[in-house]
């Protein structure tokens, strides 16, 4: 009777040490806040229901107007992430400066740094702030760096300051212009101005991770925030913007409406940890 009871006990204490051993397999490793580990955030540009798709693809404004897209570029800068406690961790910003390129699908995926740990916010200005926009030329490298890698021009030299947010493209309502093309031409920047003030269309983007999934970020994962960026909302928003009446906008007073429009263009689809 004895034996019979080891028996039972052993086995008993066999089947407890198996569940233990595979209920710690399934433990995610806890998030040290003291190192650091990738965050992905992507930035998937589309056009209402359709994906972006530069010259072959055809959209309409709310104004009716059909155009297509031959390119865009934006910046992306000062990216923070906020927990489920409300600490904020604010990416050096050495390190927090992405030219985004339709043209370019890894310019898509930013990759930033940040403590392990899982957030809740995430937050990041849609253009270039006036500290760095008034730096020595020096402190401005990279993506920032006017003298190379802006093909396509990103810094108005007239105007010593970046275009933030940059799209052309065709539309049967343009006037002709001088090369006889029906183009239209949104170049958007404006900082605040250095002695005196001008227009400011630097936007920062708040984006809610909650509904869409928060990502976990940790050593050895690729968590994934993946944006929807609705072109269409460049167009349609406070002021409908019609391609027929402002198809060049640079450096005026219109701009504005127009960086109030695509303030709104970023939604949080989804997380992939």
């Amino acid at each position: 009777m004895m034996q019979l009871i080891k028996k039972i006990g052993l086995l008993a204490t066999g089947i407890a040490c198996t569940l233990a051993s595979c209920k710690k397999d399934d433990v995610k490793p806890a998030a040290d806040s003291g190192q650091k580990a990738t965050l992905s955030i992507q930035f998937d540009n589309i056009a209402g229901a359709k994906n972006l798709q530069l010259n072959t693809g055809t959209y309409t404004n709310a104004v009716g107007e059909t155009f297509s897209v031959g390119l865009l570029k934006y910046y992306v800068s000062n990216i923070r992430v906020t927990n489920a406690a409300g600490q904020t961790y604010t990416v050096p910003q050495e390190e927090s400066y992405f030219l985004v390129s339709e043209a370019d699908g890894a310019s898509q995926f930013v990759k930033v740094q940040v403590p392990e740990g899982e957030y809740t916010g995430l937050s990041f200005v849609l253009g270039v702030d006036s500290l760095r926009s008034t730096m020595d030329i020096s402190k401005r490298t990279g993506v920032l760096d006017p003298s190379s890698g802006m093909d396509d021009g990103m810094y108005w030299g007239w105007n010593s300051g970046y275009i933030f947010f940059k799209m052309e493209g065709t539309a049967a309502a343009a006037p002709v212009d001088p090369s006889g093309q029906r183009k239209f031409r949104y170049h958007i920047g404006g900082f605040g101005g250095y002695a005196a003030a001008t227009i400011n269309n630097i936007k920062t983007i708040h984006i809610d991770l909650n509904a869409g999934g928060i990502p976990k970020v940790r050593q050895g994962r690729a968590a994934n925030v993946h944006l929807m960026v609705d072109i269409l909302k460049m167009f349609n928003g406070g002021t409908n913007v019609s391609i027929k009446n402002n198809p060049t906008v640079m450096f005026s007073d219109f701009s504005v409406n127009v960086a109030n429009n695509y303030a709104s263009m970023f939604s949080h689809d989804h997380t992939e940890n």
